[in-house]
């Protein structure tokens, strides 16, 4: 019998890896930064999302898409396919392994692949631009053994912590060199704007990708820091909002709701949670105002930025076939950082301007690059550079509508996304404009692309054990059939606690240095969580409390408040 030769099998195998790749669609995935439920306007809001309402009316919404309630353990999960503990980042990017073992350890676990990671093998080339957030590791000399490159990402530009201006953002990075954005020779904008850059950035590894790599699918993850504090936008962007908020929080909140209902996105019997504050009693009603529009200029840029890369897809052909995956990564957030005015340190501070290969050093910069001190709370009106400030809770809550709580908690308000799919060759037409009402998580993003790329998730990688990804394939959702989840999902952060299974959620909020009773709601029913249940159904909620014991056991969460860093 005559045995093929070296050659002709490697001929074969590249025959079949060429046709592989050629059914694997490209994948993007786009992440923005503490955005509200209803922000967008497929999704109820008024803010103008042309692009994002676009791909929603040619894909498919998700109506109870989950996150985390947090930055980090949102792209723990996103990344990893993991829950966010066992990923390694259990909290934020603070190192507790001493005291509260490996699921604090602030950074990636090496037991936990990223979807960068995953894919490669399959034949992928991998992209990112923006937010990284997910190591402990961010001076310019740091080890860079968990930044994007050494993370499966073939090229990167982006900022390794968690926040910043957005005209000079902290720990800019391209590839593997810190930069900073007027010494970063590959881009010299007219005017730089982070928001722009990720956007810009994007597009030039699509277009390379084209020139360089057409044989090869590709995965790109976007992860915008809009809208993020500090509220900075362009003027022409907030010149669009100029008058649209007058009417206050509660008469925003109540267009809102009634376009949630209408569309479908909560059911009738989905009552609106109370309003945070008072219009009639803002005392600084301009400097209110201003923060949400900046806000909404800032998710206008950014759906500004999405727009040019679905263009750029368009004019490569590449459209049909790229499935296009949109969620954000928390809810609205109601801290209350820089609302304080700090008149007397600005008056009394000065600065020289930073050197062009002067790295900008902190989050909260006392500066700008030009030498300006930075003004908080009012009557500093956000937008500038000089500014920073967040918009506050009463604007977090028009966010969130019409759910309670915020960024940080597990109620709805913290961890219910829109989750938007827009594939044209993979999800039928028919489907376009859809809602998809099954619960879904961001566990379940790997497993999609897994599924979808053909790659094979690892039980090893680089010679050590890799822990089983936790979530599902999105697919059979994308053809409007069950999901077939096999377990609840759940969620902790700081204390703050919650499994869904099914219709039921069982939820509670931990309370300063005490862990907080449970509450039980009929989410099919009350969306909102406004009439608990806990004391009708014991038993349910003895069953869900031990689910999710069990589960807290088994993926190594610790009580709150933590021990004390490493």
């Amino acid at each position: 019998m005559l045995r093929p030769s070296l050659h002709l099998l490697g001929w074969l195998l590249a025959i079949l890896t060429t046709a592989s790749h050629a059914a694997s669609p490209n994948i993007i995935v786009i992440l923005s930064d503490d955005m509200g439920y209803s922000d967008i306007g497929c999704y109820g809001g008024e803010i103008q999302t042309p692009t994002l309402d676009r791909l929603a009316a040619g894909g498919v919404r998700f109506t109870q898409f989950y996150n985390t309630a947090r930055c980090c353990p949102t792209r723990a999960a996103l990344l990893t396919g993991l829950y966010s503990h066992q990923a390694g980042v259990g909290h934020m990017t603070d190192d507790h392994t001493a005291t509260n073992g490996p699921a604090y350890a602030g950074e990636l676990s090496r037991h936990a692949v990223t979807i960068a990671e995953v894919l490669q093998p399959a034949g992928y080339r991998t992209y990112m631009t923006g937010k990284w957030h997910v190591t402990r590791k961010t001076a310019p000399d740091a080890l860079k053994h968990n930044w994007p490159l050494q993370r499966g990402f073939h090229r990167f530009y982006g900022t390794i912590t968690g926040a910043g201006s957005f005209y000079d953002p902290s720990t800019l990075v391209r590839n593997n060199t810190m930069i900073t954005c007027e010494n970063d020779p590959e881009y010299q904008p007219k005017q730089y704007y982070y928001t722009d850059a990720i956007a810009e950035n994007a597009v030039r590894y699509l277009k390379d990708h084209k020139t360089e790599n057409a044989d090869q699918p590709f995965f790109l993850y976007m992860a915008f820091t809009a809208a993020h504090w500090p509220m900075h936008a362009l003027p022409e962007d907030i010149a669009k909002y100029r008058g649209k908020y007058d009417a206050g929080y509660d008469s925003i909140r109540q267009t809102r709701y009634a376009q949630l209902k209408k569309l479908g996105l909560v059911s009738s019997s989905t009552e609106l949670s109370p309003t945070a504050g008072d219009w009639t009693s803002v005392a600084h009603r301009e400097w209110e105002l201003r923060c949400m529009e900046v806000y909404a200029a800032m998710i206008d840029r950014m759906d500004q930025g999405i727009g040019r890369v679905v263009q750029t897809l368009k004019e490569q052909g590449q459209l049909d076939n790229t499935l296009i995956l949109y969620m954000q990564d928390n809810g609205g957030c109601a801290e209350g950082i820089g609302r304080k005015p700090n008149l007397k340190e600005v008056a009394s501070a000065q600065h020289k301007p930073l050197a062009k290969d002067q790295f900008q050093p902190l989050i909260h910069p006392k500066q700008t690059r030009d030498g300006r001190p930075v003004r908080m709370g009012p009557p500093a009106m956000p937008g500038p550079a000089d500014t920073y400030v967040a918009y506050g809770e009463a604007w977090a809550n028009v966010s969130n509508t019409p759910f309670r709580e915020y960024k940080h908690w597990q109620h709805e308000g913290g961890i219910s996304t829109p989750l938007i799919a827009h594939w044209p060759a993979g999800i039928a037409a028919s489907r376009g404009g859809q809602l998809e009402h099954q619960p879904a998580h961001l566990i379940d993003i790997m497993a999609t692309c897994v599924d979808l790329g053909q790659a094979t998730y690892p039980t090893r990688y680089a010679d050590t054990e890799i822990t089983p990804k936790e979530g599902v394939s999105l697919r059979s959702a994308f053809a409007g059939q069950s999901l077939q989840r096999p377990s609840p999902l759940f969620w902790e952060h700081e204390g703050n606690r919650a499994v869904r299974d099914g219709q039921w959620k069982l939820v509670s909020k931990h309370h300063g240095q005490k862990t907080g009773s449970w509450e039980l709601y009929d989410i099919g029913q009350d969306r909102s969580e406004m009439h608990d249940l806990s004391s009708q159904h014991p038993d349910r909620v003895a069953a869900m409390s031990s689910q999710w014991d069990a589960w807290s056991k088994r993926v190594g969460v610790s009580a709150w408040p933590l021990g004390n860093k490493k």
